[in-house]
């Protein structure tokens, strides 16, 4: 059994640290493995290549993803016999539009037969989501492949930010620390050289004790979700705390980055943040370059496609449309034409980093991060923030609940007292952004966070799909 394994067993703390110090002593060129170099380098190489090469490379990873699923993958031969398909009549993009969606619910009823029959059950590694979509989901990777593909393209990311590997980094987001339950919320990891931090206890009365332990540590960056380092970065604003002079960037995943969060943490952490979007299910990747904050899709990733209301692929710049994806990492368990129930606008433009990569120019969001009118329109979550600008100092936390068709409910964990002119002026607000609505105002004394860690602004419980009957308007 390798050092990694027998530190992940359930070994007292001290010796799981001890086994991870022996473990971190190995070089980076031995521990990662060949899978994460090869990807590596190539990536090195082919964020330059023409955008002619990069479509030929992807119409050959799709040509090889499409046969291995049919001739492997029991789910998508009954897909192709059923269209009277074979892998050979899809030649181009074009063609490749005659393949249904796959859907969250199409996995959940169909799991085991997504799975390829040319993989041993050894190779299988079953993961799940978090359900932040209201759909929790289960399905595999390929054990020691999939993984080491999706560091490579992460630190390639991560380099246009400055990161190099060794670099010291602060984590922030759904990290369990060991030790919390005995009141100590942070531990240094030997392995990578970070200090993670529980986003599971960022109180007032914890909170200076995470400042002192960033500062003693000097990391390079920090890495976190963007509500976890949205509530330090509140809180150090309060109190004028400076920033912390050693970080270079604030590096965020996992969560939708708004805008309004964008500008607290650049205020407040004298630095860039970065933002990108990717998923647990492996078929997409985007994120930003040096010189822009628009989203560079990862041709070399996946194919990506930008569904918009009507059935077809958006065309117009800013044009909102479903992200469709196909990934090319995971072949154990292909998810082809998947609907990932993200939202993005789309960008005509091209980046002057010189990447010859596809740009979103913003992530809108799941579609359950948009609030639905009377009517069953879709209206973008992105100005939620601002009735609540005027009292934001009253609040700890707060969080929209929709439970019906233009209601929606307002939970607020307040710090002081809240007067009916500051609930008057909320809900004022509030309706100016968002007139199709009623709103209802809560006071509550705790808002948790869910499993993994994550605070959830918006709690949607309604059903919601994007297809030909939707509308999305925008309120900005």
């Amino acid at each position: 059994m390798s050092l990694r394994a027998l530190a992940k067993r359930r070994l007292p703390y001290t010796a799981k640290q001890g086994l991870k110090y022996i473990y971190g002593t190995i070089p980076p060129h031995f521990r990662y493995g060949h899978i994460f170099w090869e990807t590596y380098n190539f990536l090195e190489e082919s964020q330059w290549w023409s955008r002619e090469k990069l479509e030929e490379y992807q119409m050959q990873q799709l040509r090889k993803l499409l046969h291995h699923a049919y001739e492997n993958v029991p789910y998508y031969r009954r897909v192709f016999e059923e269209r009277g398909l074979k892998p050979k009549n899809i030649q181009d993009f074009d063609d490749f539009g005659e393949l249904p969606y796959l859907t969250k619910e199409i996995i959940q009823e169909n799991l085991l037969d997504l799975v390829a029959r040319n993989y041993h059950s050894s190779e299988l590694q079953y993961v799940t989501t978090g359900g932040s979509t209201g759909i929790p989901l289960g399905f595999y990777w390929e054990r020691g492949v999939t993984d080491s593909k999706e560091h490579a393209f992460i630190t390639t990311l991560w380099n246009r930010a400055g990161f190099k590997i060794g670099d010291r980094c602060v984590i922030l987001r759904g990290d369990v620390v060991q030790l919390a339950c005995k009141g100590k919320f942070w531990e240094y990891d030997p392995v990578n050289k970070n200090l993670t931090l529980s986003s599971y206890h960022m109180t007032d009365e914890i909170l200076p004790n995470y400042i002192a332990n960033i500062r003693a540590f000097r990391p390079d960056f920090i890495q976190a979700y963007p509500s976890a380092i949205t509530i330090l970065a509140r809180f150090m604003k309060k109190r004028n705390i400076g920033p912390f002079p050693t970080v270079k960037a604030i590096l965020c995943a996992s969560e939708n980055l708004y805008p309004w969060q964008r500008e607290l943490l650049e205020e407040v952490m004298k630095c860039r943040v970065w933002s990108f979007y990717g998923h647990s299910e492996r078929a997409a990747l985007a994120g930003e370059c040096e010189v822009s904050t628009y989203y560079h899709i990862f041709p070399e990733y996946g194919y990506l496609e930008l569904i918009g209301n009507d059935g077809n692929e958006v065309t117009k710049d800013a044009e909102i449309g479903e992200i469709v994806a196909t990934g090319f990492n995971n072949f154990i368990c292909p998810f082809i034409r998947y609907r990932t129930m993200d939202m993005a606008a789309a960008s005509n433009a091209k980046c002057k980093c010189r990447r010859n990569y596809g740009l979103v120019r913003r992530i809108e969001g799941r579609l359950q991060e948009f609030f639905v009118d009377k009517t069953g329109s879709l209206t973008t979550f992105t100005c939620s923030h601002k009735p609540l600008w005027n009292a934001k100092e009253k609040i700890n936390a707060y969080q929209y609940v929709q439970n019906e068709r233009g209601k929606v409910l307002l939970n607020i964990d307040a710090k002081s007292e809240f007067s009916v002119s500051d609930i008057d002026g909320v809900k004022r607000t509030f309706l100016r952004f968002y007139p199709r609505f009623n709103i209802e105002i809560r006071f509550v004394h705790h808002i948790p966070h869910s499993k993994d860690g994550k605070f959830r602004f918006l709690v949607q419980k309604l059903p919601i799909e994007f297809g030909e009957n939707d509308k999305v308007q925008k309120n900005f």
